[in-house]
């Protein structure tokens, strides 16, 4: 039976260390939205849009595009939409699959990735500038433990 108060804090501490990832997720998050607005007029679905389409140079199908985003194809459909009109993304019909279209980056949208990767990273250093790095390399061995457990759930 597991303790309703452990540790001397409020609640179980699975539920409390579920709430703290996500308290430092959303954090996180919120600033960086705030920087792609600011400094790109970008907002981060866009970018990770971005991000995955630079991963494969070839360009990748609506349908892997939403799987390795994990959202649905409408909403990668919307986000793909206003990239092409910024001319960040091309779309062209799928030589395999006359139904589907590949999504690839222009010059111009590989050129503002570029950036705005490089911005990223910085950002997400200024963040984590006063967690020491042995402390990071910690929190990432032990969440790749947690990750192994919850696939075992």
């Amino acid at each position: 039976m597991q303790e309703k108060h452990e540790g001397g804090a409020s609640g179980p501490l699975d539920l409390r260390v579920w709430v703290r990832l996500l308290s430092c997720v959303m954090q996180m998050e919120k600033r960086l939205r705030r920087n792609f607005v600011d400094d790109f007029d970008m907002t981060l679905p866009r970018f990770d849009v971005m991000a995955s389409l630079d991963r494969f140079p070839e360009g990748q199908t609506m349908g892997d595009l939403s799987r390795s985003l994990l959202v649905s194809k409408g909403n990668v459909t919307a986000i793909v939409r206003q990239l092409e009109a910024q001319n960040l993304v091309v779309s062209t019909v799928d030589p395999n699959d006359r139904r589907s279209a590949i999504v690839a980056l222009t010059g111009e949208g590989r050129h503002l990735f570029d950036e705005m990767a490089a911005a990223h990273h910085r950002w997400v250093q200024t963040l984590m500038a006063d967690f020491p790095r042995t402390r990071q390399r910690e929190l990432f061995e032990l969440l790749a433990d947690l990750k192994a457990s919850i696939a075992k759930a």
